[in-house]
């Protein structure tokens, strides 16, 4: 991979040990915990596609373990998908904050450590957006480590309420290039959650604001392969309810110029998802859309 993009050995945490909680804090998504258990994992291998030195004390500080219900082609697939999709996210924001985004938020960060793991050019300010228990739970195990970007922000709000205001007022300024992600928080949302979020978004973006999202594929929801994990995941209240068919028809009617990204250019992508071809076809690359784009036009 090129030198730019490739996973830093960055400080890992304080302690060999973090003290355990007695649960995972209330608002912490299955997602956030699927994805930083494919986070631990990939430390793991020799050469990581991302590399997360907090990802195994989040899992000890929550006690989580196990994965999404069920045990079907998608379920197994899913630690890949998601070490591939931060992989993919990781460079398009560190390829916009070097085009001159300085300002980058993440929305509905979760457990995201991008503010601490990745080489972030000099001057990078970077803000999480996140329910305040969470944050808190989050801070408790980063144990003061130190960040890569210049400055991070926490801002303690949820996605349903009017966090746009809490950001600006956390020092955000709507008159600079931003780069904003919502790696996977959407597509939990009802639409017309979604689109109060990306209004917000939208308003508060200067000239040359990017964004990067996944969108779940609407036309894929119903084969057999993608239909019984959706099932097993509404079992537990974590159902896709956010599915887009056009998604840059969409994001164009809410002010942004997008584009899907094309998993079988991306070596990395294809060297994880190459394996799950012969179980699940490629359909499989195609039931979600990593998509980026730019802010449509002057304004």
């Amino acid at each position: 991979m090129p030198e730019s993009t490739r996973p830093q050995q960055v400080a890992g945490p304080r302690s060999p040990s973090v003290p355990a909680a007695a649960r995972a804090p209330e608002g912490l998504s299955h997602a956030a915990l699927w994805t930083t258990a494919a986070h631990a994992a990939e430390a793991l291998r020799p050469t990581p596609c991302v590399l997360d030195p907090w990802a195994a004390d989040f899992l000890h500080a929550a006690r989580f373990q196990g994965g999404p219900p069920g045990d079907g082609p998608m379920q197994r697939l899913l630690p890949d998908w998601q070490v591939v999709r931060s992989r993919f996210f990781d460079d398009h924001l560190l390829t916009a904050a070097r085009s001159g985004c300085r300002q980058v938020v993440v929305l509905g960060a979760g457990l995201d450590t991008r503010a601490f793991r990745l080489p972030w050019p000099t001057g990078v300010h970077l803000f999480e957006v996140e329910v305040p228990s969470v944050l808190a739970f989050k801070d408790r195990v980063l144990d003061g480590s130190p960040v890569t970007c210049g400055r991070r922000t926490t801002v303690g709000a949820g996605l349903t309420g009017a966090w746009g205001g809490e950001l600006v007022a956390a020092g955000f300024d709507p008159g600079r290039p931003t780069a904003w992600l919502c790696e996977a928080p959407l597509y939990f949302l009802h639409p017309d959650r979604v689109a109060a979020v990306v209004a917000t978004m939208t308003g508060l973006s200067a000239d040359g604001s990017t964004f990067g999202a996944e969108c779940v594929n609407s036309r894929a929801v119903d084969s057999p392969l993608v239909a019984p994990f959706l099932h097993a995941l509404a079992t537990i209240g974590a159902a896709w309810n956010w599915r887009l068919a056009e998604p840059g028809e969409w994001w164009a009617e809410h002010g942004w110029d997008a584009r899907v990204a094309d998993l079988f250019t991306l070596p990395y992508a294809m060297e994880r998802l190459s394996p799950y071809l012969p179980l699940v076809g490629e359909a499989a690359a195609e039931c979600a859309f990593l998509t980026t784009g730019t802010l449509r036009g002057t304004r």
